[in-house]
């Protein structure tokens, strides 16, 4: 089916915005959509000056304005998405401006037979909205038309995974997101991450116009750059602008849906899902220890450091305690099975066993190279289960069991526990949790993390696909306020370049030149300043979208060192 997106500006004008609706949808017929998605507040500009204007600008439901929507629904037989403040009260009887009346940001799909057939409030606003929107129907539901299973996003629902997931498990094949957003985030890693996490796809129309008060402010206005993503994370057409446009892609949802997600080794989505594990009173186990000289003062910063040898057993054993004997940094993270290049021999159970027993060995010669507030996390083969593992200079620090099944691990045990570990540093003390195979990419675990305030995440992983660091984790630190820090064994991923048309559709280069992208791990820092230089291999993601994307800072890890400062601190809790 074809998916069209838009983007435009609206104003405080109702009779001119349903003009501008028309005019687009016109023009977005020639080439002929099965949906167009409009994007969000197409009938206000919402920068009021009191609630009573908020309420003059809302609309009736099922009023003028939905009608005229309906009646380019069913001249160009297609379906149409598009978000509206609709009035949920029956009337207003009162002037005064400090009075608030129930107003809703809505979503709504018009069939092309001209019906409204299913509509969605946002349900988390930004402080400029909260002045004046309430949501009134909090259920999600998808809607199954003879297209695909459609399901409807609003606002900033796609900055967290809740709402996508909720329709992702009811089977959603394509995310319809009426978006308003200021900030690059949208575009750079949400919609990506949302798609991969539910195997959707995902179509976003963007608003290009005053969003707040300060509409003269750069930072007022919508950023645009609406997209179709597939669900793979990749994108497959965008409007590379912030002016008034459209773009279209063609999508087969077939496969489409959490029904057939799997991983690259094979594992389906419900076979890891475990949705008991993510009630956070019975899954987190917390450890402690009485260190000498410790205090439970957060730190400011911690020195973290990504290590990745490229030499297998004994020879990988000593290039990391040479290389911890010649490093100051409080965090050393390894990846996953850091001395093993083929994990496929843990399969053979002879081989095992010899691997158990070099993880006793890897415990005991870094546990006698490290210094004291100095720690090593890696994944190793303990008790004939895959851990998490912590080292300091006295052995085992702390240990976190695989908690998901990947076909890479069929043979271990999972844990039923998350542990959130307080690890005593020099200068304080700081809460982590560690998460190891596909553990990290089940947002829910990391959210039950981050609800427990920890400061950073340690994940010791091989990386399986791109879009792990490309969305996934960028995604995760900042929905949950969180450090990351990541390491994996460098892997080699076709790169399918996007190529954007005079149309603003867009393709893909010449596949028998698709280049090959490498991918490692990442660190994450969540700073406590927006003036971030881009400096050193670093960047940052500017805006205000939630609560920590505009203080990310990210630094991928690159040869065998990467080291990098975090700054621990647990927004979300704070929040």
């Amino acid at each position: 089916m074809r998916v069209a997106v838009t983007q435009f500006a609206t104003s405080l004008n109702a009779h001119e915005n349903i003009s501008t609706c028309v005019r687009i949808i016109n023009e977005v017929a020639s080439c002929q959509p099965d949906i167009i998605v409009l994007p969000q507040y197409c009938n206000t500009q919402p920068c009021y000056e009191d609630h009573d204007q908020a309420w003059q600008e809302a609309l009736v439901l099922n009023g003028d304005f939905f009608q005229q929507i309906a009646t380019q629904a069913k001249k160009h037989s297609c379906y149409i998405v598009f978000n509206a403040t609709v009035r949920r009260d029956l009337a207003r009887d009162t002037t005064n401006a400090s009075i608030k009346s129930k107003i809703s940001v809505t979503t709504c799909l018009i069939s092309p037979d001209g019906a409204l057939i299913q509509q969605t409030d946002q349900q988390a606003f930004q402080s400029h909205e909260s002045e004046y929107f309430i949501s009134t129907n909090n259920t999600t539901e998808i809607i199954t038309t003879p297209l695909a299973k459609l399901g409807l996003l609003a606002g900033q629902d796609a900055i967290t995974y809740s709402k996508a997931r909720e329709l992702g498990m009811q089977g959603a094949q394509l995310l319809c997101n009426a978006q308003s957003t200021n900030t690059a985030e949208q575009n750079h890693f949400y919609d990506l991450a949302r798609s991969v996490e539910n195997n959707v796809f995902i179509a976003t129309a963007n608003n290009v116009g005053a969003l707040m008060k300060e509409h003269l402010n750069e930072r007022g206005v919508g950023t645009g750059f609406s997209q179709i993503v597939n669900t793979n994370g990749k994108v497959l057409a965008k409007i590379a602008h912030k002016n008034e446009g459209f773009t279209f892609a063609d999508i087969d949802t077939v496969k489409a849906g959490l029904n057939n997600k799997f991983r690259p080794d094979g594992t389906a989505f419900f076979n890891q899902h475990r949705i008991d594990l993510y009630q956070q009173d019975v899954t987190l186990q917390k450890q402690t220890a009485d260190i000498k000289g410790s205090n439970n003062n957060v730190p400011e910063t911690a020195n973290v450091a990504l290590f990745a040898t490229y030499k297998s057993n004994e020879q990988a054993i000593e290039d990391v305690c040479h290389y911890i004997e010649n490093n100051l940094s409080d965090i050393i993270q390894l990846p996953e099975l850091f001395f093993i290049d083929d994990k496929s021999i843990t399969h053979n159970a002879s081989q095992l066993d010899v691997i158990e027993v070099l993880c006793t060995e890897i415990i005991s010669k870094i546990s006698a190279t490290l210094r004291p507030f100095q720690y090593v996390c890696t994944s190793l083969v303990i008790d004939g289960a895959h851990q998490a593992v912590l080292i300091n200079n006295h052995g085992v620090f702390a240990l976190q069991q695989q908690l998901h099944f990947c076909n890479r691990y069929k043979w271990t045990e999972l844990g039923d526990d998350l542990n959130i570990v307080e690890l005593p540093l020099e200068q304080g003390a700081i809460k982590i949790a560690m998460l190891t195979a596909d553990d990290a990419n089940m947002p829910e675990i990391v959210k039950v993390a981050a609800l427990s305030c920890i400061h950073v995440l340690l994940i010791p992983f091989d990386i399986q696909e791109s879009s792990e660091v490309d969305c996934g984790l960028l995604s995760l630190a900042a929905e949950n306020g969180i450090c990351i820090v990541a390491a994996s064994r460098e892997k080699s991923f076709a790169l399918d370049p996007l190529i954007i048309n005079d149309d603003n559709s867009a393709t893909t280069g010449n596949k028998k030149k698709i280049k090959q992208k490498k991918s490692t791990g990442l660190v994450i820092d969540i700073t406590n300043s927006t003036n971030l230089s881009h400096k050193n291999n670093q960047f940052n993601v500017s805006g205000c979208l939630n609560r920590s994307a505009d203080r990310l800072k990210v630094k991928q890890q690159h040869g065998k060192i990467t080291k990098a400062l975090v700054h621990p601190s647990p927004t979300l809790c704070k929040s």
